[in-house]
């Protein structure tokens, strides 16, 4: 499926008859400014053809990137449905994160997504990105902010689209999940070019694909729909208790009604006696949005004269995604709205007055209640992103120049429905105009009043001035002394807002993340390619960075690439890094969101988790990120088609932002109790933190390259391939002051399996070409659940092609062939939606044309 070892067997594979001459083209790969005819670098670059890409049977950018051994966790795709940031999806090269791992379009910065990803991560969204417009993806797996400077820690990603294209290509695809009532997708692309450069002095080309997918709810998968989980390993039976007076949910409101059922409380909390009305929320959750896409771009570049050409293209992504967001709002202790001119949240009272319906007493009465009647919350998101780039490029006076100006936006809506408007709530607990003990009795004006629609806006924009230049400065005995020089400016934007109900405390249990900021960037950097012997070359770089709201970076770096021998490649480099802090870390920014903490001083539930709200806010005084790296490696190719590439990385970062930890904050409530806000009962509701430089963390690993390939047999041709990624370790402190704890192979910072692999087998034979691929994630241990191991997965992927004319090919794809489920996770929402999802078996019918 994919080839990603050497750039320079990938060309070879890629463009078979191209001559030797034109094989040893100077070029630019990723993560250095200067021409080369070394296809191999210093620095293991994964190269994924376009022809890998349609291998794959994926049908975007983003899930053949996911895949990818190096993707080692902490990422997130549009199956986290809590996020601020839904529908989207990145990649975390190393585990770092997504703001660690740098997004390239044709070597040139686009914007990061409109909002925030957990609250700080600034990440650029792959669903916004086209797939039919690309030719090849680079995978530089190295630290690379010498030459591109910030998020560039654990690695770039450089997506290169056609520059010419002769004709036109279209095709169709449709598909089907086989888990449940099944996932309907639908997809088409479309590429066509004109003009040629070396004829015409011309070339222009366009492309547009889309895709629409049906949204998979919990209730559709067979072995989560009834949300019984007490045959697994720690598991229970995931109902959720509702309406009940106080705080025990065996003191019954009402009775059975809507998705309520009389459930024996112990079956939902082990150890607990009587019935409660409960219910099976697997109807309200969403596993994957329903989704639209539309991506278009042009591409057009025109010949000056024999050293020059002018350049422009366009980006435009439009993602839609929408969901269910939740189940009906519960009323209850820790209600909430938002008050801005206090910038804290005001506690609403949950209390039945005497006299109410539903209140059988003679003092006022404390309730928890679920507003089923209302419907269940949804919620869509509509992202418009674009990038417009405009560029001169060639030779002037022995230079290789380029110089490049950009403006790219990510634009971002959200609306909900069915959400609760707090000061009509207060309204009918006074008169009694809302049944809560049977909503069947209420009037649908009465629901109107409460129901609350909303509207988020978020908006992030950059503007990027791009110059290098670079040239031979002498011929050495050994080679050409190569030399770039350049400068970068930038000014980045971040406004992301909550809504005017919000802002006036209307709507109820608000979630808010609140970013408004920008700053600006200028950048020096210098790069030296130096051939010291035949087969040995060190290439030293540098770049300086100054921000103006936190100050300057410089990132150095040393390389060396020894080519031992014809059939042993031997590299390395060192380098320092930074990660500027995110404008939502440094700059005005607000957020409240949602978790769960275990409160060893709780005075009714002092063992089991309870929702709490977290207020988060900016620290202006924050450092920069500073990391270093190393890498060795060495390619063995002891046949012409044979290949063995092994890199070992190591990043240690210091200075690592984040905020501290609910359990740290408990376990130092006497000493700062300011951090924890509690209620007349003792339990906590809100705990407070701040963004801060916490501590290190330390990242070691290596990446295997397996090729093997068999030409031009009487069975035809077949081409080997692995990728498998090793994590040795992934070390942070578990909380502020504590020593380094290794989280490879478990969920200690995210889940970070410490085996991932991908291996492909593809056979051509006459028309057909057909490729198995398997994919594998380790499986790794729950420290918070005494250890217990979530067990590895392995997935096959099949594409069967055959070639029904010279222009017309047909495709047959299975995902997940044997249907493998996710693996149980019990310390999350049932599986790891980092490292799996939940569709089974998914089998589609592709159609491509050249016209």
């Amino acid at each position: 499926m994919f080839k990603p070892l050497a750039i320079a067997l990938a060309v070879a594979t890629a463009y078979p008859s191209l001559s030797a001459a034109q094989q040893m083209e100077r070029v630019v790969v990723t993560g250095s400014s200067i021409r080369t005819t070394q296809k191999e670098g210093a620095s293991a670059v994964q190269v994924l053809s376009a022809k890998d890409l349609a291998a794959s049977g994926k049908t975007s950018v983003a899930d053949v990137l996911r895949s990818l051994s190096a993707n080692s966790g902490n990422s997130y795709n549009e199956q986290f449905t809590a996020s601020f940031s839904a529908g989207t999806s990145g990649l975390s090269l190393r585990g770092l994160g997504q703001k660690n791992t740098l997004v390239l379009v044709n070597g040139k910065r686009v914007s990061s997504y409109a909002t925030a990803q957990n609250l700080q991560e600034v990440f650029v969204d792959l669903n916004s990105l086209p797939m039919a417009a690309v030719q090849r993806i680079e995978v530089l797996k190295d630290g690379a902010s010498s030459v591109y400077g910030s998020d560039a820690v654990a690695g770039v990603v450089n997506i290169i689209l056609y520059k010419e294209f002769t004709g036109t290509q279209a095709s169709v695809q449709v598909g089907k999940s086989t888990e449940g009532t099944g996932q309907d997708e639908r997809s088409f692309a479309l590429q066509t070019g004109a003009g040629d450069l070396a004829e015409k002095g011309w070339s222009v080309v366009f492309s547009v694909d889309g895709m629409k997918r049906d949204k998979l709810q919990q209730s559709d998968v067979a072995w989560m729909r009834d949300s019984d989980f007490r045959d697994q390993p720690n598991g229970m039976l995931a109902w959720t208790p509702a309406n009940y007076f106080g705080t025990d949910p065996t003191r019954l409101l009402g009775g059975v009604q809507g998705p309520l059922a009389l459930t024996p409380y112990g079956a939902i909390t082990p150890g607990k006696s009587g019935q409660v009305l409960a219910y099976n929320p697997a109807p309200y959750k969403t596993l994957i949005p329903g989704v639209e896409r539309l991506h278009g771009s042009l591409r057009g570049t025109l010949k000056l004269n024999d050293n020059a050409e002018a350049y422009a293209d366009l980006l435009y992504g439009y993602s839609k995604a929408e969901q269910t967001f939740s189940a009906p709002l519960t009323v209850g202790s820790g209600l909430r709205a938002w008050n801005n001119a206090r910038q804290a949240l005001d506690d609403i009272a949950v209390v039945l007055p005497v006299g109410h319906p539903n209140n059988p007493g003679s003092t006022p009465l404390p309730f928890n209640a679920t507003l089923f009647d209302l419907g269940p919350r949804m919620k869509q998101d509509r992202v418009d992103f674009h990038r417009v780039l405009f560029g001169v490029n060639g030779t002037w006076q022995g230079w290789d120049v380029d110089a490049s100006l950009g403006h790219s936006a990510s634009k971002m809506k959200e609306t909900v429905q069915n959400f609760v408007n707090r000061y009509e709530f207060e309204k009918v607990l006074l008169d009694g105009s809302y049944n809560f003990a049977d909503q069947s009795q209420n009037s649908e004006a009465v629901r109107e009043r409460l129901r609350l629609s909303t509207l988020r806006p978020a908006e992030a924009q950059l503007v990027v001035a791009d110059f290098t230049a670079s040239r031979t400065l002498a011929e050495l005995p050994a080679g050409a002394l190569g030399f770039a020089v350049g400068a970068q400016w930038r000014q980045e934007k971040m406004d992301s807002q909550t809504s005017s109900e919000v802002l006036s405390g209307t709507e109820l249990r608000p979630a808010i993340n609140i970013i408004d900021g920008e700053r600006k960037v200028g950048a020096l950097f210098g790069e030296l390619n130096i051939p010291v012997l035949k087969d040995l070359t060190v290439n030293l770089a540098g770049r300086a960075d100054h921000y103006d709201d936190f100050g300057s970076a410089f990132s150095p770096k040393g390389s060396v690439r020894w080519q031992a021998a014809p059939w042993l490649l031997l590299r390395g480099t060192v380098s320092r890094g930074f990660r500027a802090p995110s404008l939502p870390e440094i700059t005005n920014s607000t957020a409240v969101s949602y978790g769960s903490v275990v409160d060893a001083r709780d005075p009714i539930a002092p063992t089991q988790a309870r929702g709490v709200t977290n207020i988060t806010v900016a620290n202006d005084a924050l450092r920069p990120e500073r990391s270093k790296n190393l890498n060795l490696g060495f390619v063995i190719a002891p046949t012409a088609n044979s290949s063995i590439g092994i890199d070992y990385y190591r990043i240690r970062t210091s200075g690592v932002i984040g905020t501290e930890s609910a359990d740290n904050i408990l376990a130092n409530e006497s000493s700062a109790p300011e951090k924890v806000a509690r209620d007349a009962d003792g339990r906590i509701v809100t705990l407070y933190r701040q963004y801060a430089n916490m501590g290190d963390r330390l990242a070691s690993g290596i990446d295997i390259d397996l090729r093997h390939r068999i030409r031009n047999t009487g069975w035809g041709s077949l081409n080997l391939n692995a990728q498998i990624s090793r994590v040795f370790e992934f070390s942070e402190p578990l909380s502020v002051g504590a020593p380094l704890t290794n989280g490879a192979g478990t969920n200690w910072f995210g889940s970070i399996p410490k085996w991932r692999g991908v291996t492909a087998a593809t056979w051509e034979l006459g028309a057909w070409s057909n490729t198995l691929s398997w994919n594998y994630v380790d499986g790794y241990a729950q420290p918070t659940r005494n250890f217990e191991r979530v067990a590895s997965i392995g997935t096959f992927d099949l594409n069967l092609g055959y070639k029904l004319s010279a222009a017309t090919s047909l495709n047959f794809v299975v995902l997940n062939l044997t249907d493998e489920k996710p693996s149980w996770t019990s310390s999350s929402a049932f599986f790891d939606n980092t490292q799996t999802d939940p569709r089974g078996r998914f089998a589609s019918v592709k159609l491509t044309h050249t016209f």
